[in-house]
C-alpha cells in the first residue's frame, strides 16, 4: 500500500466534504513541501479533502538523503494510478498536481474515474527549450480541467500559452507576473499571498461548479 497523508475537512460549520483532491507534487519537492502543505490546508477548510502522496523516487530520496532524478512516466503514471485505486470514498474525485505531478495527472485524466484535473504550474516544456512541447494529449482532453499558471513562468508563459492548441474543455487562468511558483516580482505591486489565495479560490470554485453539475 502506498503511504498517502490525508488532509479531513476543516469547515467552520462541520459540513461534509464535497469531493476529494488527490494532489502529486513536483518533480523537486514531495508530498510535504511548503507548497503542498498550504494547498492542502486551504482546501481542507474549505471542505475539499486533499490526498497527497510521494512517488517512489522521491520517497527513496528522502530515505536516502539524496536528491534523485524523476521516474520515467510510466512508473509515475503506474504509481498514481495505484493511489487511485486504494481510495475508500464515495465522494466525487478530482486528480491534479504541481508542475510535474499536474502534468501526470492530466495524462491520467481521461481513463480515470476523476470528475476533472487541476494543474498548478502546468509544464508545457522545459525551460529555455519551447520547442520541446508537452502538450499533445491536451488538445485531446473530453474532462473538465483547470490549468493555473504565472504569467511569466518559464515553463510556459502566458504569451506562449495563449497560442497552444488546448482543448475547450482546458481553462486556464493567469497569476498576475508569477513565475514557476506563482512568485510575482516586487515591482509589480501584487505578492505571493495574493496569487496563492487566487489559486485555492479558482480550486474551490472549479470543484463546486464540477460538482453541482455532477448533481444536476
Amino acid at each position: 500500500m502506498i503511504k498517502t497523508l490525508i488532509n479531513p475537512a476543516l469547515s467552520l460549520d462541520k459540513a461534509s466534504p464535497i469531493a476529494t483532491f488527490v494532489f502529486a507534487h513536483g518533480a523537486g519537492a514531495g508530498q510535504d513541501s511548503e507548497f503542498m502543505q498550504y494547498m492542502a490546508e486551504q482546501l481542507a477548510m474549505r471542505n475539499i479533502n486533499v490526498v497527497r502522496f510521494n512517488f517512489a523516487y522521491m520517497q527513496l530520496a528522502l530515505e536516502l538523503g539524496k536528491r534523485r532524478p524523476p521516474d520515467r512516466a510510466d512508473k509515475l503514471l503506474a504509481h498514481f494510478n495505484q493511489v487511485l485505486s486504494e481510495l475508500d470514498t464515495d465522494l466525487p474525485i478530482f486528480i491534479g498536481g504541481k508542475s510535474m505531478g499536474g502534468r501526470m495527472a492530466s495524462m491520467l485524466l481521461e481513463e480515470s474515474k476523476a470528475k476533472g484535473c487541476i494543474c498548478m504550474g502546468y509544464p508545457f516544456h522545459p525551460p529555455a527549450k519551447t520547442e520541446k512541447l508537452r502538450t499533445e494529449h491536451l488538445a485531446d482532453i473530453t474532462k473538465p480541467m483547470l490549468i493555473l499558471q504565472g504569467e511569466r513562468d518559464t515553463f510556459g508563459s502566458r504569451e506562449e500559452v495563449v497560442n497552444y492548441p488546448l482543448s475547450k474543455q482546458i481553462s486556464v487562468r493567469y497569476l498576475v507576473d508569477g513565475d514557476h511558483s506563482f512568485k510575482p516580482r516586487k515591482a509589480s505591486g501584487y505578492t505571493l499571498e495574493q496569487n496563492l489565495n487566487i489559486v485555492v479560490k479558482a480550486v474551490e470554485d472549479f470543484i463546486k461548479s464540477q460538482v453541482t453539475k455532477t448533481k444536476l
